[in-house]
């Protein structure tokens, strides 16, 4: 008897071959028993850490491996005073706006020593922005940088590192 059936016209159909179906099976196990060879070896990681973890019995910190962490930059934060500006437009409303310069500390006094100059930078590009600008998707990160580049501009480029926004509320 073939793999050939006949249908009620007499057409002859030929049944699908499970032959695709078992080499897929065939290969799924060998590719999971490969993985899970290659995590237990220690190949593609994790094997380590569960071995040692069982051996000593005490559970594996990562953190302790990372020896060569580069310190972190000796960095001030300078607060810049709020700014409340009025916003044009159609409706009476008000940007309430706060935030912190990131300095090297070398430079701190330096730049609280401009802060009025640096507060005058922020309160007229603020006063010159509109609703739509600040309303928009993805608005904050554009004036953010904005301020930033007017900033640098006042205190020197290497005086002051970012500026990061504490308080941008419209009401």
């Amino acid at each position: 008897m073939s793999d050939a059936t006949v249908d009620d016209d007499g057409v002859e159909e030929k049944k699908p071959s499970k032959l695709p179906m078992i080499i897929g099976v065939v290969l799924a196990i060998a590719g999971g028993g490969g993985g899970f060879f290659a995590v237990q070896s220690g190949m593609l990681g994790g094997g380590d850490a569960a071995q040692a973890e069982v051996a000593t019995g005490e559970p594996h910190d990562p953190v302790e491996e990372q020896v060569d962490t580069p310190a972190l930059p000796a960095v001030s934060f300078v607060e810049v005073p709020q700014v409340v500006v009025s916003v044009s437009g159609g409706q009476a409303q008000h940007l309430r706006f706060r935030a912190s310069l990131e300095v090297p500390q070398k430079y701190q006094t330096e730049v609280e020593g401009i802060l009025p100059r640096v507060q005058d930078v922020l309160n007229s590009y603020l006063r010159a922005l509109e609703p739509r600008d600040i309303e928009a998707p993805g608005a904050l990160v554009k004036v953010r940088g904005q301020m930033l580049r007017r900033v640098r501009l006042v205190a020197g480029e290497d005086r002051v590192r970012d500026l990061l926004v504490l308080e941008f509320v419209l009401n």
